[in-house]
């Protein structure tokens, strides 16, 4: 086979080069020399022999299913009698929980003679051994990382801080194996791939920042465990491999590591016959191994510790305490999980009475370990504090690097006919399949992780996985999930459904990271993935090992593939992220696969501008203040009984950042004519948006046929109107009319017009009835009806409505009543189906609608008023403006309905100067005029409300900048954008249950004071 290019390039540099200098390790740059000598000098010869050992130690797993190592010598009561009478050096933590081990550390250090090194083997996190606690990615998944190694330093860091706090000192990380071997049973995984430069570069991130965060590191497993096919935990894996190959890719990330200062290296049970003919003498216990070439050879001066000494690859040949003996011969400085600790000491002491390690040679490594000792801290110990520790290890910062190294990683391999990121949102239809191994409900389990890689990772709940849940984030996607317990019946009748779609999203979640369960690929996964990668509409994601694609048959016929590298909540939500464009796809394949997904495949697709979602810390927020601050204003409205319900989201730099609902539909006391339980408000649930339709609705149409020439602001009304030729309106320029100048009245109360004195209803009003009768067409309510020509004397009353004398701002519903007319006589497409054709559809924007009753189940639309005096009944589903109902629910100044999220997407546009999702709505011009101050004497651009300049009249936070703009809504919502610091604000809610007269949203402040809490957050008061 041929060579690699990069691996002919270090083959080069590795021979070329015969010695270097290292940096001297971090511990042993400054000792606390005092310390140390004080330390050593009160040791026995047995004594010191015991601080070259580390015991392993365990809590219990909330899981008793996942034990994972023999707990005969590690249990508590034996580890207290090694710690007590044998004076051992360390521990090594392997499964439990945080709060258990704290307190076992607690107990170990009290009754320590010399404070205790405790290490773990945390390669991804504190989440490898403990339950409640931070999972980073896998080191392969950040091996597909280009560039942007500061973010596995700042993991590096993070985890160093986490460590700490638990009191843990020493992390048995990074794995430095370069993986060359597909079917590496014990490596794989856990190493950043098969380009030893890169290996190297990503390894040094995450060691430094391990040192810069006060822990010790590493590196394993010397000389390279990635090219073997046997797990030394069980057998003795044989390196077959030349020098030369060795130095150019095995040894390569060692010496550049060492080099850079690396302070420890774990030795690997390997049998390497080119470094050492031995027969059966693991690396471990090799001389010529960790003498002759890690010390001699590498001038490796740091610490040297043992894989663990209880693996088979070793007590196979050297049980019963002759391995450790033979490890310190050898030239280690640390046994770590010696699993006899009297029988190690015994075979040590026979071992220097024979002369075959000297007494001195222990000294000047106990000197050494003590010195990593007096660094790390532990010349001044204190007990760990157990107050708050799960929430301090589980720190916000460590979710945004999650994020930022899971987005960072994720890697498109195909994308046949430029298919993502998706587009067309309108032209299309959309189904995901999530393929599991097991049915959701299972998989709603969170237990903790212990083993490596067999956690059930996906955070699904009900009947969603999380990458359904957030694919639904971007438009109507119908949803199926099947797994092995899913019947033929039923799967034959989603294969027969799925071939009718335009495009099919599907997630592979092998919920197995190892060659030896097959990557977790069940018979029906690879079933589904191979009938559907050749349908021909097929977008799949693997959650998986990058090497199962060599075991899906079929995958490569997919339109377009992503490799997601594991299983996780954020695999999940990002990837459905990147399909639709919110987050760009940058990754590369660490690793070669096969023949057609070789080493350094990936596309690179930019972003195309739709919102991405993420957490408060991503733009520069702290999470719990922001929650806190959020949650009084929002939870004391509520307790006010200002609004039954609010649902609040929030966004900057097109990432949303907060997404809360808050409250029930109505309020838990019953009401006469209300029959609607308490239901919780969910975040998809449908509010009547008021007279932001006018921003949502009229003035987006407006301004999009302004961008394209058809609307002239400084036209008059006759030009759009014809009627209004003769109107006293005639002449009125529009610039005027949307800026609420033009002398237009205020509004006109239609429906009184309608009754007479004693409250009957006037001749070809309305009428009542459960269907529509005669000429009474226009349902108002489930039993009032409308005359059907009454529209028309709405319509002439504003044409004939008489001007106010004085122009100034007077806020105007009548244009926007008109602005369907205008709209229409232009496009001669109705405003509704012009809204949802030209923009909603198109954005993704699905939710927003006139009249929701037609779409939506009355139990996702929240109530507005009981009305009393008008319809006589609560208004569920239908709009709350008097003239808009009369106007059959649609209109231009209120009745359009929506989620939070879906309108975010329409001010989301505004934001982004008129384009989303890769397409240009209204030109930026156009929105730069429409969002600008018109006149001197008016705060008003065109629609859109802005702040009052020069003061605060309360319609917009305080600190809101002249460049921002929005709009509130009667029915208790807001919508507000700040352009300078690219801020996106909606906010829901259902004020007028059970009655319009509360306002104490407005004497509150409870709109304008959650956005003006992010302005303070990021310190812009």
């Amino acid at each position: 086979m041929k060579k690699p290019l990069f691996l002919v390039l270090f083959s080069f540099f590795c021979l070329a080069t015969s010695s270097f200098a290292q940096t001297t390790p971090p511990f042993l740059q400054n000792p606390n020399q005092r310390w140390v000598d004080s330390v050593f000098n009160s040791l026995t010869p047995d004594e010191r022999i015991a601080q070259l050992i580390m015991v392993a130690a365990h809590g219990y797993p909330m899981n008793p299913k996942r034990v994972i190592i023999d707990t005969t010598f590690s249990n508590p009561r034996v580890v207290a009698q090694y710690i007590r009478d044998y004076k051992v050096g360390g521990v090594i933590f392997f499964q439990g929980g945080p709060v258990q081990q704290a307190q076992l550390t607690n107990y170990y250090q009290s009754i320590s003679k010399v404070p205790l090194l405790v290490a773990m083997d945390s390669e991804w996190g504190l989440a490898m051994r403990l339950d409640s606690a931070v999972r980073f990615p896998y080191q392969m998944t950040m091996g597909a990382i280009q560039g942007n190694d500061d973010l596995i330093y700042r993991m590096g860091k993070a985890l160093a801080a986490q460590k700490k706090r638990l009191g843990v000192h020493i992390n048995f990380a990074p794995s430095v194996d370069v993986n060359n071997n597909a079917n590496n049973p014990v490596i794989n995984f856990r190493s950043f791939g098969e380009n030893p430069q890169k290996v190297f570069e990503k390894s040094y991130a995450y060691m430094k920042g391990m040192q810069d965060g006060g822990i010790l590191s590493s590196l394993k497993h010397f000389p390279g465990h990635g090219d073997t096919g046997v797990d030394s935990h069980y057998d003795l894996p044989v390196i077959p491999h030349n020098r030369a190959r060795l130095d150019s890719v095995e040894l390569y990330p060692f010496r550049k590591l060492i080099e850079k200062g690396a302070d420890g290296i774990m030795m690997a049970h390997l049998a390497i016959p080119v470094l050492d003919t031995a027969k059966n003498v693991p690396s471990t216990l090799s001389k010529p191994i960790v003498t002759g070439l890690l010390r001699d050879q590498l001038h490796f001066n740091g610490l040297i510790y043992s894989d663990a000494m209880n693996m088979k690859g070793l007590t196979k040949y050297f049980p019963n305490g002759t391995g450790d003996a033979k490890g310190l011969e050898a030239g280690m400085d640390v046994l770590e999980f010696s699993p006899n600790v009297p029988a190690a000491i015994a075979e040590i002491k026979k071992s220097i009475a024979e002369g075959r390690i000297s007494q001195a040679e222990i000294d000047a490594r106990v000197k050494k370990v003590l010195a990593a000792k007096a660094w790390v801290g532990l010349a001044q110990f204190k007990p760990i504090e157990t107050k708050n520790l799960i929430a301090d290890i589980n720190d916000k910062e460590s979710e945004l690097l999650n994020r930022l190294l899971t987005e960072n990683a994720l890697t498109v391999l195909k994308n046949e006919g430029y298919v993502l990121p998706i587009k067309h949102l309108d032209k299309i239809t959309i189904a995901s399949v999530s393929l599991t191994d097991a049915p959701a409900a299972a998989a709603a389990t969170k237990d903790g992780v212990v083993a490596l890689g067999t956690r059930n990772e996906t955070a699904s709940t009900g009947d969603l996985t999380t990458f359904q849940k957030t694919l639904s984030l971007y438009t109507n996607i119908d949803h199926f999930i099947i797994h092995p317990q899913t019947p033929d019946s039923v799967q034959s009748r989603i294969r027969s459904a799925l071939k009718s779609y335009d495009v099919v999203l599907v997630g592979a979640h092998l919920n197995n990271i190892r060659p030896g369960t097959n990557y977790g690929i069940t018979p029906t996964t690879a079933a589904w993935v191979k009938d559907l990668a050749n349908n021909g509409n097929s977008i799949i994601t693997v959650f998986g090992n990058a090497y199962s694609l060599n075991k899906l048959e079929g995958i490569s016929n997919a339109k377009a593939l992503v490799m997601a590298y594991q299983l996780t909540p954020f695999t999940e939500e990002l990837s459905a992220q990147l399909l639709f464009g919110a987050i760009p796809a940058k990754g590369k394949l660490p690793v070669t696969v096969n023949a057609q997904f070789g080493y350094g495949a990936g596309l690179d697709i930019p972003a195309i501008g739709r919102l991405k979602y993420t957490i408060p810390e991503e733009v520069g927020l702290n999470s719990q203040w922001l929650s806190f601050k959020i949650d009084s204003l929002a939870n004391n409205a509520i307790a006010q009984k200002a609004t039954p319900s609010i649902v609040v989201q929030l966004a900057k730099d097109g990432k949303v950042f907060y997404r809360k609902a808050y409250g029930t539909h109505v309020y838990p006391t019953p009401l006469k004519m209300v029959n609607v339980p308490p239901r919780p408000v969910q975040l998809t649930d449908l509010y009547d948006f008021a007279s932001v339709t006018k921003i949502a609705g009229s003035t987006m149409a407006l301004a999009r046929l302004h961008s394209e020439g058809k609307f002239n602001l400084d036209g008059t009304m006759k030009d759009y109107l014809p009627s209004y030729d003769k109107s006293n309106k005639a002449d009125l320029v529009w610039r005027q009319v949307l800026t609420h100048q033009a002398r237009l009245k205020a509004w006109i109360p239609f429906w009184r017009d309608t009754k007479n004195a004693d409250g009957t209803w006037k001749k070809k009003t309305f009428s009542w009835g459960k269907t529509a009768h005669g000429p009474y067409t226009v349902q108002v309510t489930d039993s009032l009806w409308l005359h059907k020509k009454y529209q028309k004397k709405i319509f002439d009353a504003i044409r004939e409505s008489p001007l106010n004398e004085k122009k100034e701002y007077i806020y105007s519903d009548l244009s926007f009543i008109l602005y369907p007319q205008v709209v229409q006589n232009i496009t001669g497409v109705p405003f509704e189906d012009y809204l949802k054709t030209n923009v909603y559809r198109k954005i993704g924007a699905n939710s927003l609608t006139f009249n929701p009753r037609r779409f939506y189940d009355l139990s996702k639309i929240v109530p507005s008023e009981r009305d009393t005096f008008y319809r006589e009944t609560l208004i569920h589903g239908r709009v709350h403006d008097e003239g808009a109902s009369m106007l059959g629910g649609l209109s231009g100044h209120a009745g359009l309905f929506g989620n939070a999220n879906d309108l975010m997407k329409v001010t989301q546009l505004y934001l982004q100067k008129g384009s989303y999702g890769g397409e240009s709505f209204i030109s930026e011009n156009t929105m730069n005029e429409f969002t600008s101050y018109q006149f001197p004497e008016s705060r008003r651009g065109i629609g859109f409300d802005k702040p009052c300049r020069g003061r605060d009249c309360g319609n917009a936070p305080k600190s809101a900048t002249s460049m921002s703009y929005g709009h509130t809504g009667y029915t208790g919502i807001m919508i507000w954008n700040d352009p300078a610091y690219n801020l996106n604000y909606v906010f829901l809610s259902n004020r007028v249950y059970p009655t319009r007269d509360n306002n104490k949203i407005s004497t509150l402040n409870v709109r304008t004071a959650i956005m003006q809490v992010v302005y303070e957050g990021l310190g812009l008061k």
